[in-house]
């Protein structure tokens, strides 16, 4: 593809978006607002972040010390301040979270074979973190996978990803398919209930891959793993620790990462095709947001942010996409959402394929009603 189609298809959902009517609402900045991204495809990107696959074991082991360490500290230091206060243990819970949140990432990783060059390493250290994590590490590997080859394919939506309609899909429903639908979509579904829900609860059977036994496997014997320390805990210090430590802890870090999951995917210049049009590099470039971050939750999410990098090339290091938006500044501009532009895409829902845009739904109730 030339340049110059290059840069007509990325400024086409602006054009598209102008004859519908709908409004711009903030949020990632739009294909046609990353200088440099159109001269060169998101497939010949990959060519370029090849050079930075390679990890470092030293430089793994590394991040990954400075994350148990504390994250084990801080639940000593919880556990002491039972006997203090338990207001003090409850706010302990905070920083375990944030370790818990970074664990998560490094699993993350793991799954992705991109932390340790040993896979066999990679995966067992990704098993023993998700004991922690309450995450059964094949199952969610294999489902994560999945996620990444179908990224915005509109007929390949349901799997590892956060349920979103099309305005057509919407409208063709009845009355009680629009409220449920607009159920699952409430702040308080997604991001209150549901995280208790996914990691205390659905993460204990492998959805969608009942019919083999390897996942079968791997959920039970997380689920196993968890009773066993979790017993040990409450045999040791009874169920305060459970209850003020443990649970809050899961809880938060959940919150935390089913939030970062949300934004990296829906926002208002994401991607989502149909087969004929769907393109697995320009979806993963163009529909995954770069979530700038102070440096301290960068650090502590371990640069997810970075996920349109992250997407095009996964088997990238999480320590070294900052070194990919240093050497390549038309990445680092591109799909830029800031914390405050983030919260304005907890109300976009619908995706309307004339506009290429996320919708909220009073804009796709207006774009329904506008007269041809």
């Amino acid at each position: 593809m030339s340049p110059k189609s290059q840069t007509a298809q990325a400024t086409a959902p602006v054009s598209a978006r102008a004859q519908s009517g709908v409004a711009p609402t903030s949020g990632a900045s739009s294909q046609s607002d990353a200088p440099g991204l159109s001269g060169r495809s998101a497939r010949e990107w990959t060519k370029v972040l090849a050079q930075y696959r390679d990890p470092s074991t030293l430089r793994s082991s590394f991040e990954l010390a400075v994350t148990v360490v504390p994250f084990v500290a801080f639940w000593a230091l919880a556990w002491w301040s039972l006997s203090v206060s338990y207001w003090l243990t409850l706010a302990l819970s905070l920083p375990i979270a944030a370790f818990l949140l970074r664990l998560f990432t490094i699993q993350h990783d793991c799954g992705h074979g991109s932390f340790f060059q040993n896979r066999h390493l990679s995966d067992w250290t990704g098993r023993i973190i998700g004991v922690l994590t309450l995450t059964p590490y094949d199952v969610w590997r294999r489902t994560h996978s999945i996620h990444h080859s179908s990224h915005g394919h509109l007929g390949k939506r349901g799997m590892g990803d956060i349920h979103t309609m099309t305005v057509a899909e919407y409208y063709a429903e009845g009355r009680w398919g629009r409220l449920m639908y607009r159920l699952y979509r409430h702040p308080i579904v997604l991001f209150v209930l549901g995280p208790g829900y996914l990691f205390f609860l659905q993460n204990r059977i492998p959805f969608g891959l009942m019919g083999q036994k390897r996942y079968w496997a791997s959920a039970m014997g997380t689920n196993l793993s968890i009773l066993i320390a979790v017993a040990v805990i409450w045999y040791i210090g009874g169920l305060m620790p459970v209850l003020l430590i443990f649970v809050p802890a899961t809880l938060i870090a959940a919150t935390a990462g089913l939030w970062l999951f949300y934004v990296q995917h829906q926002f208002e210049t994401t991607t989502w095709e149909q087969e004929d049009a769907w393109q697995l590099h320009d979806a993963a470039l163009h529909g995954s947001s770069h979530y700038v971050l102070p440096p301290v939750l960068q650090w502590l999410s371990a640069n997810i942010g970075i996920h349109h990098v992250h997407h095009l090339y996964s088997r990238i290091p999480f320590y070294r996409l900052p070194e990919v938006l240093r050497d390549h500044d038309e990445l680092a501009q591109s799909n830029r959402m800031t914390i405050r532009e983030s919260f304005a895409n907890a109300r976009l829902h619908l995706w309307d394929e004339d506009s290429k845009r996320l919708l909220s739904f009073a804009q796709a109730r207006a774009l329904i009603h506008q007269p041809t």
